[in-house]
């Protein structure tokens, strides 16, 4: 393969810092087109896996009758998580979408398929392969901000639910719950952090030489 030039390096570092997680509020009325869909699974499929186990499957969700009781998961379980909040940020939490569901041109389930045999690099990280999947989501999230196609993961789920709702095989587990469609905007820092909801990081924060004291 050829050496990238410091133009493609800066490409995908505004890729990158041009991520979004997109709410509800911000999706229009147009779909996505089968070509751009097909691009944003081929970046799935084409994350780094333990093993080479490639552990992942997509389920992809058009039907707004299945949508429907999907999002009465995400009620059911939102109702749940107002209460885990102090005052101040429970205020602010019954003012945020949380979700796109319904408004979204379509829907992705991203299921973790456990292997029925020894995998290479998973034998004492069991979790290596769920991990796997969650690369193959940041892969596709990554495409579809390209295609400047919004993308949001909803966590605010019963995974049991949503598995008997999509007749999933009893050892799949439910990794992520995408929402993708067009947007009239994003938003030129994540929508949290400009509700101040929490503070960004700095790098020399996170970073740790050689090891913890």
């Amino acid at each position: 393969m050829n050496k990238f030039t410091s133009e493609n390096i800066e490409t995908l570092e505004q890729i990158i810092l041009a991520r979004r997680d997109v709410r509800g509020n911000r999706f229009i009325d147009k779909p996505i087109t089968q070509k751009d869909l097909d691009k944003i699974l081929f970046a799935g499929v084409n994350a780094p896996s333990v093993g080479f186990s490639q552990p992942w499957e997509f389920v992809i969700i058009k039907d707004l009758k299945i949508r429907n009781k999907i999002r009465d998961s995400f009620f059911e379980e939102n109702e749940k998580g107002k209460q885990l909040f102090e005052e101040k940020k429970a205020n602010a939490y019954t003012q945020l979408k949380l979700e796109g569901i319904i408004e979204s041109a379509l829907n992705i389930a991203v299921f973790y398929k456990p292997s029925n045999h020894p995998v290479l690099g998973q034998t004492s990280m069991k979790e290596a392969g769920e991990y796997s999947v969650v690369c193959a989501i940041q892969n596709m999230w990554l495409m579809a901000r390209a295609l400047n196609i919004g993308l949001g993961w909803v966590s605010i789920l019963n995974t049991q639910k949503i598995k008997n709702i999509l007749n999933a095989p009893e050892d799949r587990q439910l990794i992520g719950y995408l929402c993708l469609g067009h947007v009239d905007k994003f938003y030129e820092n994540p929508e949290l952090e400009q509700l101040q909801w929490e503070k960004r990081k700095h790098i020399n924060d996170v970073v740790i030489k050689e090891s913890y004291q």
